[in-house]
């Protein structure tokens, strides 16, 4: 994988270089199958595990970049969204001339499916509060509320890592899923603890599902300000939300913060590049 910049307004697109540079941009319209991770489509091209680079490069900004991939997954690297922070930051950040556009939530908007839960509500802010509650010792019902600003998003959540049980690994195997989980790029849960300890964090589980949905919120196409809420919501109610708010032009409009106007971000032309470990 290679990241390479962009010209304002681009967006962020993968491009396959194994398929003749087919591009395939991070929007809405694009998502496909939503389970485990969260996978684009177009015209019957594949980009899959997509959320952990989009939640990167909302934590540090970046509105523009050029993803290619020469394979149809992105590495997972160590199951967090740090590696492409760190990579982010070595390359470099260019603000560009073009102010940048967010889209504002005016009304809310929520909705249940049985004990699933997802809303979101008006802010001058990008905030998100997210809950789980998963029967396993270590985790139980974990709570963890951020605003995304002032740094808070490399600081509390880019390092938290993904997670999955043994018990499940081959059942999962067999549906074609997590081909390259590995004790190097999750946290592996036991029936009464984990494989490879220690946590980077007490409540390292929920902060991931904070990192998951910061991601799949990207696919709105643009930074958003807004306070997002979910109880064990999951990706697929992550992108169901996406698509309801862009089907509802009254659920928001597009502004320029001109009190503290940010200028679109790009990575860059040092570039920043990964290299799968599977």
């Amino acid at each position: 994988m290679r990241i390479r910049p962009a010209p304002p307004g681009t967006g962020i697109v993968f491009r396959r270089t194994d398929l003749d540079g087919f591009e395939i941009e991070a929007v809405s319209r694009n998502v496909a199958r939503v389970s485990y991770a969260t996978s684009l489509m177009k015209q019957g091209v594949l980009i899959s595990t997509t959320e952990h680079l989009l939640s990167a490069f909302i934590g540090m900004g970046i509105d523009n970049a050029m993803v290619e991939l020469d394979n149809l997954e992105l590495p997972i690297l160590d199951g967090s969204a740090q590696p492409f922070v760190q990579m982010i930051q070595k390359a470099g950040i260019r603000k560009q001339r073009r102010p940048r556009q967010y889209l504002k939530i005016r009304r809310e908007l929520e909705w249940r499916e049985g004990n699933k839960f997802i809303a979101v509500y008006p802010s001058d802010s990008y905030a998100v509060s997210y809950s789980i509650n998963f029967p396993h010792p270590l985790i139980g019902k974990e709570t963890f509320q951020v605003q995304l600003s002032n740094g808070s998003y490399l600081q509390q959540i880019a390092a938290a890592r993904t997670f999955g049980s043994r018990q499940d690994e081959q059942a999962m195997r067999n549906m074609g899923l997590i081909r390259g989980a590995s004790r190097e790029n999750c946290i592996v849960l036991t029936q009464d603890g984990i494989e490879n300890g220690p946590l980077r964090f007490p409540d390292e589980f929920v902060r991931h599902k904070v990192l998951d949905l910061v991601g799949d919120l990207a696919l709105l196409g643009k930074q958003i300000l807004g306070k997002v809420i979910a109880d064990r919501a999951g990706h697929a109610m992550h992108t169901a939300l996406v698509s309801r708010i862009l089907r509802d032009q009254t659920l928001w409009e597009e502004v320029t913060v001109s009190a503290n106007p940010e200028e679109s971000a790009v990575v860059s032309a040092a570039q920043a590049a990964a290299a799968a470990p599977f």
